[in-house]
C-alpha cells in the first residue's frame, strides 16, 4: 500500500477527462534529460527476489538525489490519463510540480488535496455562502431565504 500523488488536468485525478495522453507524456520525456524512460520498474522484494513491473510510460526520475547512491527511485507512470507517483517526498513533490507547469496540469492527492511549487500541501478555505450585505427583513419568513 501507499499513497498516491497525480500530475493532472482532471478537476479530480479519478474524472473521465481532460487527460494527458501516453504521447504526451512520452514527448515530455524525450525533452527532459532528468527523466528517462524505461517502460519498467523493479524493486528488491523479500527473500532476495525482485519484483518488476512492465508497462509503457514507466519513467525514472535520474535527477532524484537518493538515488545517487542506489538508496530509492524515483518511478513515474502513465496511468488512467495521469502521471502517478507512489509515496513520494518532498523533492519528487517539486520535480512533479515542475512537470506538472509543462504539461498545464496540477499535483493531486487521492483525497483531493493540490501540491504547489515547494511540494507542500495547499490548505484549501472552506467555502462559505456569502454574508449578506443586509440584514434580513424581520417580517420575511425563514423558509423564504433558502
Amino acid at each position: 500500500m501507499g499513497y498516491d500523488l497525480h500530475i493532472t488536468r482532471k478537476a479530480n485525478w479519478f474524472d473521465a477527462s481532460p487527460s494527458i495522453a501516453l504521447e504526451e507524456w512520452l514527448e515530455y520525456v524525450a525533452n527532459d534529460p532528468e527523466i528517462q524512460h524505461d517502460g519498467f520498474a523493479e524493486t528488491p522484494a523479500a527473500g532476495g527476489d525482485v519484483l518488476r513491473v512492465e508497462q509503457a510510460g514507466i519513467c525514472v526520475w535520474k535527477g532524484y538525489s537518493r538515488s545517487e547512491n542506489g538508496e530509492s527511485a524515483a518511478w513515474l507512470w502513465w496511468s488512467e490519463d495521469n502521471i502517478v507517483v507512489k509515496n513520494p517526498d518532498q523533492e519528487i513533490r517539486r520535480k512533479m510540480w515542475l512537470i506538472a507547469q509543462s504539461l498545464e496540469a496540477k499535483v493531486q492527492g487521492e483525497e483531493g488535496e493540490y501540491y504547489d511549487h515547494d511540494g507542500e500541501m495547499i490548505v484549501m478555505k472552506a467555502i462559505l455562502a456569502p454574508e449578506p450585505s443586509m440584514p434580513p427583513d424581520p417580517k420575511r419568513p425563514w423558509w423564504k431565504f433558502w
